[in-house]
């Protein structure tokens, strides 16, 4: 098995996300010493948010960030804010990409958008790659590390990194409730459920301030980290961050742990698992949240409003995208089923709710 064989590759570009080669290659020439007279560009086709895609000129790979078409939500897909925590991280969290350079110059592409390296590795999507194989070991090994990895990251002195403006972490957790409800009703469609009794809940069992604030990277998952082609079990860098602030970190680790699908949940939840959390060893939820507390030296008794949070977060976040689709704002398929992935997740957070104690 070469590396080739099992990292992410990219494929030739969607109809209607192309970008003009000539005017990205003269940018680049302009301002990337190096880029030579050719350039070749491909997409990566996963993901549902940024669109991103492979530069290759003649001595350089990089990887180009920029925001969907179509439209978004006012604060979204903010290319300079992500461009600049990656630039504030990279010199103190070795996973955090290392940005080249930033343009508002909407005369290129329509929108703004960011260049930077490209972290060779695998990227692990719904399946293991038809070449790779884990152990019950390795897969263990591999959910331990993706922990300490989110607890590292927490760890950070957001001061000294210069990221002290970076979020208001205070008032955090009723920001979130009450932002992202209203998120939900703005971009609710007539086809999808209304999650008032899931809004509700999480309004009535906020917990108060944990005192707890950390740099969080609010999209962290699976699919968001590059695995070494040559020892998979080793992260080398954690991609997307453009929801990325300061804010409490429990909330970072309950919108990771509702993207975590164990072997044993119902077929409900089976049917929109989008990552290998299902093999064998990998740690179960309660298994990650014991180790994150034993790692962060702090007490946990209240994951169920985080994790239902975190469920209810990532059906806004599906339903946004639909709420495109819906509109006619995109005519990428992937997007046609997110509704029923929104449903799904209703249920699973009801059921949440129903055998919590809190």
């Amino acid at each position: 098995m070469t590396a080739s064989q099992i990292t992410d590759q990219p494929v030739n570009t969607r109809d209607g996300e192309e970008l003009d080669k000539l005017k990205v290659l003269e940018f680049l020439k302009a301002n990337v010493p190096g880029t030579g007279n050719s350039i070749e560009i491909k997409q990566f086709p996963s993901g549902f948010s940024n669109l991103t895609y492979l530069v290759k000129t003649d001595s350089k790979e990089m990887i180009l960030r920029r925001p969907p078409f179509g439209k978004k939500a006012k604060t979204a897909h903010d290319m300079s804010r992500e461009y600049k925590i990656l630039k504030a991280l990279n010199p103190v969290y070795p996973y955090a990409p290392l940005p080249i350079i930033y343009s508002e110059d909407e005369d290129i592409m329509g929108a703004p958008f960011y260049l930077m390296e490209r972290l060779n590795g695998v990227i692990l999507r719904k399946n293991l790659p038809e070449k790779m194989a884990l152990s019950k070991e390795n897969a263990r090994q591999l959910s331990e590390n993706l922990i300490s990895v989110l607890c590292r990251l927490h760890k950070v002195d957001y001061n000294k990194a210069g990221l002290a403006d970076f979020g208001k972490p205070e008032g955090y957790v009723k920001r979130q409730v009450e932002g992202w409800s209203g998120r939900y009703r703005d971009a609710r469609t007539p086809d999808a459920p209304d999650f008032e009794k899931v809004m509700q809940w999480l309004h009535d069992k906020m917990p108060g301030e944990s005192g707890i604030v950390a740099i969080i990277h609010n999209d962290y998952k699976y699919d968001n980290a590059v695995l070494n082609p040559d020892k998979p079990t080793e992260i080398i860098g954690i991609l997307d961050w453009e929801m990325a602030t300061l804010g409490d970190p429990l909330m970072d680790l309950g919108a990771s742990l509702a993207y975590w699908i164990e072997k044993d949940d119902p077929p409900m939840m089976q049917a929109v698992r989008q990552m290998p959390t299902n093999i064998e060893g990998m740690l179960t939820r309660d298994e990650q949240v014991k180790l994150y507390a034993d790692i962060m030296r702090i007490k946990i008794d209240n994951f169920d409003f985080y994790y239902c949070f975190g469920l209810f977060r990532l059906a806004v976040i599906a339903q946004q995208i639909y709420y495109r689709f819906f509109h006619g704002q995109t005519k990428d398929e992937r997007f046609r089923p997110l509704v029923q992935y929104v449903k799904i997740l209703e249920n699973t957070a009801l059921t949440v709710i129903g055998k919590s104690g809190l």
